[in-house]
């Protein structure tokens, strides 16, 4: 009994043995995985960003590019026998600075690597690469940031900066990490996903002392990175350059579109800024310098400011009467100062003359006529019925909301609708005595600038148009995002257009707009708009197209403060189209005046 117990406890030991020795042969010979965890304090994992895409102005000219730049990383655990006194001086940082930063580190992990130094340029990386064998348990990654040919189109362009914790706690794809850059703002921000391109690893061994060796397993575990999608946008960057230099010292936008594309040729947003502000290791105190300032240079007024449309609503006042059958073209209409008052040019007009002479009174008796067509015998219900029936008319021309161009924060301007004024009437009674402001562009009528000029290049094509975009193809592609391919119809027939075509050929030609809109080969369709603006000047407005057969270009001008349409407003539409259709101006006086900017003397 005793012998068999012996045995039995014998076989046990030698199956154990053999079980053992049978793991331990597994583990150094067959199964790779556990010799890559014993080398894990010798392989350095390192991140390979990929290129951002570019981006190019639609006659191929560079706008955005990337510039090499490089991060410091610490893995806080590989940090040995650090001299941090001369850490300090390599780097130029103070000894409070370093310990900020290596216990954020800390915090973070302490065997996973992080951002120590953030944006080293070439410069900088010649400086100190000499000592960085000194400094255990730091290594230099390798990254791109933004560059510009032209300090022009930041607010469209945007610009990128390191992912916040915030938008990582949003961020569904699971793509993005800390330390990673994200598009903020602009075509950067839109277009993000088509720009960022793929992250690759790459595994490097190092030694005892943190020098690198080379690659490991022959790169074996590698994957390369996959360069972001080039962009080619809509924009003309010397009509941008020009626009940037007309706006320069004022407070406003510049929008220019090509009618038969919606491409969006010129977007100037003044005050602006210089984009290369915003890269490097001076971008978070020059943002705070920008974001402080208090003529808010970040603010994209293209997209973002909302303005009374003006004078300029008289040409969709006057489309939407000839559509509903309230006027014809030859309705006569006296000019008697009431209700509202009206500059002299006559004792009355037909559509065209109203129009060419912007008469408040005429446009009053036509917003009448569609508002209160007698559909109810109560004024009060009549008046609900008609402007019903006209908020819907205005929308379809892409006003009240958002057009959807490809940038974020388009603004919607405000179409007044029955909803809107039962709310400012607390569920009052109201009627066209008391909303008519709105006939003329004022009262509570909004529109952004973007909007304006694509509502002349809706005039230009006769009745229609492609959503305004700035990205004309992505990658290889030849084509923009297919939404940007659709024609858009409003509710107004084509044949109604005429009518207003030949209206704003004749503002040009003979009335508010003949001073300074006029070019001499060219035949320019225009209307002047001059926004109520109290205690302050009131704002300059000009939309325009040209030519009047055929248009190639279609601009709407915003000059905060500068007083009359026809004089700031015009001036600058006027230049940006002879600068885009002949290559430079041919009345030097009217670019004097104004780049001199005294528009209200």
């Amino acid at each position: 009994m005793d012998n068999s117990r012996k045995y039995i406890v014998q076989l046990i030991i030698i199956l154990v043995g053999i079980t053992f020795l049978t793991k331990l042969f597994s583990i150094q010979v067959l199964d790779t995985k556990y010799a890559k965890a014993a080398n894990s304090n010798i392989i350095n994992k390192v991140i390979d960003y990929p290129y951002r895409g570019i981006i190019y102005d639609r006659n191929g000219e560079l706008i955005v590019y990337n510039t090499p730049q490089y991060n410091l990383t610490v893995i806080p655990n590989d940090v040995k026998k650090l001299d941090t006194i001369k850490f300090c001086e390599v780097f130029e940082i103070t000894k409070e600075e370093f310990d900020e930063k290596i216990n954020a580190a800390r915090r973070f992990s302490y065997v996973q690597p992080s951002i120590f130094i953030k944006m080293l340029s070439n410069e900088d990386l010649a400086r100190v690469q000499d000592h960085l064998v000194d400094f255990r348990g730091f290594n230099v990654q390798a990254r791109t940031t933004r560059a510009y040919t032209k300090p022009v189109l930041s607010n469209a362009l945007g610009y990128v900066s390191e992912v916040s914790k915030r938008q990582l706690e949003r961020d569904t794809t699971n793509y993005y990490q800390q330390g990673d850059y994200i598009g903020q703002s602009g075509i950067e921000a839109y277009y993000e996903e088509y720009l960022r391109g793929r992250r690759g690893v790459k595994y490097k061994i190092k030694n005892v002392k943190g020098i690198e060796k080379g690659d490991f397993e022959d790169g074996k575990y590698d994957t390369l990175s996959i360069p972001g999608e080039n962009l080619t946008t809509t924009i003309d960057l010397r009509l941008q350059e020009y626009g940037k230099e007309l706006l320069e010292g004022k407070a406003g936008s510049i929008v220019a579109i090509e009618p038969s594309s919606g491409e969006i040729l010129s977007l100037v947003s003044g005050p602006s800024y210089d984009p290369g502000l915003l890269t490097g290791r001076k971008y978070s105190t020059n943002f705070s310098a920008i974001s402080l300032d208090t003529a808010k240079p970040l603010f994209n007024r293209p997209l973002m400011a909302q303005y009374r449309p003006g004078s300029i609503f008289k040409i969709i006042q006057a489309l939407i009467a000839l559509q509903e059958g309230a006027i014809s073209r030859s309705t006569y209409i006296p000019c008697i100062m009431r209700p509202m008052k009206c500059h002299y040019h006559g004792p009355g007009e037909t559509l065209v003359g109203a129009i060419t002479n912007s008469c408040n009174p005429y446009f009053y008796n036509v917003m009448k006529r569609v508002v209160n067509t007698g559909l109810s015998e109560d004024s009060y219900e009549d008046t609900r019925l008609g402007l019903s029936s006209w908020t819907e008319n205005v929308k379809s021309f892409g006003l009240g909301e958002p057009l959807g161009i490809d940038l974020p924060n388009e603004k919607t301007g405000l179409v007044p609708s029955v909803e809107y004024y039962d709310r400012a009437y607390n569920n009052r009674p109201w009627k066209y005595s008391n909303i008519y402001s709105i006939a003329i562009g004022e009262g509570e009528n909004l529109v952004v600038p973007i909007q304006m000029a694509n509502f002349a290049a809706i005039v230009a094509n006769r009745g229609y148009y492609y959503i305004p975009h700035l990205v004309k193809s992505i990658g290889n592609s030849g084509q923009p995002l297919p939404q940007y391919l659709e024609k858009h119809f409003t509710t107004v027939d084509t044949k109604h257009f005429d009518v207003a075509v030949e209206a704003m050929a004749e503002v040009v030609r003979s009335g508010t707009g003949q001073y300074r809109a006029k070019l001499k080969d060219i035949e320019v369709c225009g209307k002047t708009g001059t926004v109520q603006n109290d205690p302050m000047p009131d704002h300059s407005v000009f939309i325009a197209f040209a030519p009047k057969d055929n248009p190639k270009i279609a601009v709407s001008v915003y000059v905060e403060d500068a007083g009359q349409g026809a004089r700031a407003a015009a001036s600058i539409a006027s230049l940006m189209i002879e600068k885009y259709l002949l290559g430079e101006t041919e009345r030097p006086h009217i670019e004097e005046f104004v780049k001199k900017g005294e528009f209200l003397y």
